[in-house]
């Protein structure tokens, strides 16, 4: 296991842009382990060659704190080359599962890059339905600078998402703890009930409908 005070660093990148790729994306979701809500892709393509500030505040996007995620959500945007995101709603995990859900949309971020891809990093998964040169990266947030970035745009969008929904289903909590199975969000269901955007086939939420 990396430690949490790991940096995240281009040498993946580099590597692959010594073996002639352009653009390399690195993919990460948000959202897989929530009670709530879709699961969200980001794929970013960063220059290979980065000098600014910032470059070593990025992080595995679940170290850092809100205000921070959104201060390189921005930069990220202004200095990637291309950033692409992809949702899977939460009728999408009810019907095809967590996983399949998860990749159709890094399928959907993939496809929204432009330039389009040349090779893929990818946090833990492996997409084989992509026709792409490709490679997975255990901890690739903790590990792998566009991974790591990815990960900041997916959560930024995600938490920002969830925080609107939580105007449309108020008393859940959906704004604090974005969806995932917090004491609080439990407590919430069992006096309310689920609402249209929980996952049904996520415990507890499947006992509490059968």
């Amino acid at each position: 296991m990396p430690s949490t005070r790991s940096q995240p660093s281009l040498v993946e990148e580099r590597k692959l842009k010594t073996l002639g790729y352009r653009f390399v994306a690195g993919i990460d979701e948000v959202g897989r382990g929530s009670l709530a809500g879709p699961v969200v892709a980001a794929a970013v393509i960063v220059p290979c060659q980065i000098k600014t500030g910032w470059l070593k505040q990025v992080k595995d996007s679940k170290l850092l704190t809100p205000t921070k995620r959104e201060y390189l959500f921005n930069h990220i945007l202004k200095t990637a080359i291309s950033v692409g995101v992809g949702e899977a709603s939460y009728e999408s995990i009810d019907a095809h599962g967590i996983v399949r859900a998860t990749k159709l949309a890094m399928k959907l971020a993939i496809e929204r890059l432009s330039p389009p891809p040349e090779f893929l990093l990818i946090d833990y998964l492996l997409l084989r339905e992509v026709a792409l040169p490709q490679k997975s990266i255990v901890s690739g947030d903790s590990l792998c600078f566009s991974i790591a970035c990815a990960s900041i745009i997916a959560k930024v969008i995600r938490d920002r998402l969830m925080t609107a929904l939580d105007s449309s289903y108020p008393g859940y909590g959906l704004a604090q703890h974005k969806g995932y199975c917090t004491e609080a969000h439990v407590a919430n269901l069992r006096r309310l009930g689920p609402s249209p955007i929980h996952r049904r086939s996520f415990h507890p939420v499947k006992n509490m409908i059968s």
